[in-house]
């Protein structure tokens, strides 16, 4: 907002913010789902790394802090492949609209650079909240020392 590159308008904001909104639940859903199969399947290494006196939060960390990454795989696959195999709404629409391919262009590196920071802002908060017990497949918050 401060690079003033979207004017601060009810018509410019409201497809902006719905497009982040959008693309934070997509990470959050792809976030918790890969952190919570990771948790599942490695259970052995948490309880391992418990017994060695490391809190419920640390040993969960452990696991889950190499993988939350992974959530952020399609996006960085997708903004790769923008202007080269696909043309985004953003840039076609503002074509359209009239504006010059220089302001399309400014607008939509803005719109990727945007959700890039909003996604990689959700997986943080996901692994966090992951690797605090308070999300877990039965729904019921991990004890401290489980």
């Amino acid at each position: 907002m401060a690079t003033r590159a979207v004017p601060l308008t009810g018509l410019v904001l409201i497809p902006l913010v719905g497009q982040l909104i959008g693309g934070a639940l997509v990470a959050t859903a792809l976030a918790g789902r890969r952190l919570l199969d990771e948790l599942h399947q490695r259970h052995g290494e948490v309880e391992a790394a418990l017994a060695l006196g490391l809190t419920g939060r640390e040993a969960r960390l452990e696991i889950v802090r190499p993988v939350a990454g992974t959530a952020l795989v399609p996006e960085l696959d997708q903004t790769r492949t923008v202007g080269t195999v696909t043309l985004p709404g953003a840039f076609v629409g503002m074509l359209l609209g009239g504006a010059s391919p220089l302001q399309a262009g400014i607008v939509q590196l803005y719109v990727l650079v945007a959700l890039l920071a909003v996604e990689s802002v959700s997986i943080l908060v996901v692994r966090e909240i992951v690797a605090r017990g308070l999300l877990t497949r039965s729904g019921k918050p991990l004890s401290l020392r489980a």
